[in-house]
């Protein structure tokens, strides 16, 4: 099965109660495509970067079966950065600053072995450049897993719904989820975004678990509780890539794999936030995941 990730590869200014991290990689691609090639290789990544992205970083992912023929190096220019404050709950958070630096005119190209793919994740982007990716694909993939966020639903909606027709899986949060359907309850708004195209529809509720809603049906996945969370940047890209990556693997997309699915995408987001950036990513075990995942099953077993 092949596998194409969507998203920004970056840097972040990151801080918590616990510290601080200055100019750390982040970025919804990088954790998207770690989180995946834990359990498929390898994962197409597009995005774009300048020139001052660390080369090893660069390598880092490569060697862990990150193929990169999709990624923009631009000369001169800088990479996309972020800066922030996590409060005391660790849920909310202030934006500090926002450099979109080569984001700004990032113009996604596909290359032609990118062209067919069974599986797509479009992280979260302008709806503009999601529309395009697709676009460009030579074939409808197997499944294709969207997120976004309540900016686009303020600045670009009409885009927004666009894509939406396209895709079979939207991840939101249960706040964007209200936004997007007018609907208080999330079981009411799971059934209006339903009606604008995704057929599976994820709502995260951060140290409370996620839900997924296909048909009726609903299954909920709980949050590991964790004695210390250190930083919860890009916890929801690496819970996307898990995700995606658990259903390329196994090559079932039915509601019963989509159920395992969130349960290692949730186990795959909470090493994340054990520590600042990546560094909880790098030199996990396929044993580690899976004595994880049963941490995960007993929470729920009865």
């Amino acid at each position: 099965m092949s596998l194409v990730a969507v998203g920004t590869v970056a840097f972040d200014n990151i801080e918590t109660p616990s510290g601080r991290a200055d100019r750390v990689v982040g970025g919804a691609c990088t954790y998207i495509s770690l989180a995946a090639s834990y359990f498929i290789k390898p994962v197409r990544i597009v995005s774009v970067v300048g020139d001052d992205f660390p080369e090893e970083m660069l390598e880092y992912l490569k060697k862990r079966g990150v193929n990169l023929d999709g990624l923009q190096i631009r000369e001169g220019e800088k990479s996309f950065f972020w800066a922030g404050k996590y409060h005391r709950d660790m849920n909310t958070r202030d934006t500090l600053d926002t450099q979109l630096n080569v984001l700004a005119t990032f113009d996604p190209i596909l290359p032609a072995s990118y062209r067919e793919t069974d599986f797509l994740m479009l992280g979260n982007l302008t709806p503009q450049v999601q529309i395009r990716v697709l676009q460009q694909l030579k074939r409808r993939p197997k499944l294709v897993v969207m997120d976004t966020m309540n900016f686009w639903m303020d600045t670009a909606l009409a885009d927004l719904l666009k894509v939406l027709k396209k895709v079979d899986v939207l991840t939101i949060n249960d706040e964007e989820a209200r936004q997007l359907s007018g609907e208080h309850s999330l079981v009411k708004a799971a059934k209006v975004i339903h009606k604008m195209g995704p057929k599976f529809l994820i709502i995260k509720k951060g140290e409370h678990g996620a839900l997924l809603f296909h048909r009726g049906e609903v299954f909920f996945a709980p949050a590991l509780p964790l004695a210390e969370v250190i930083d919860p940047t890009g916890a929801g890209d690496t819970f996307a890539g898990g995700f995606i990556g658990w259903l390329a693997k196994t090559n079932d997309i039915s509601f019963p794999n989509m159920k395992r699915a969130i349960i290692y995408g949730s186990a795959m987001a909470s090493f994340c936030v054990e520590k600042f950036s990546i560094e909880r990513l790098r030199g996990l075990t396929p044993a580690m995941i899976e004595k994880r995942v049963e941490q995960f099953s007993a929470l729920v077993h009865f």
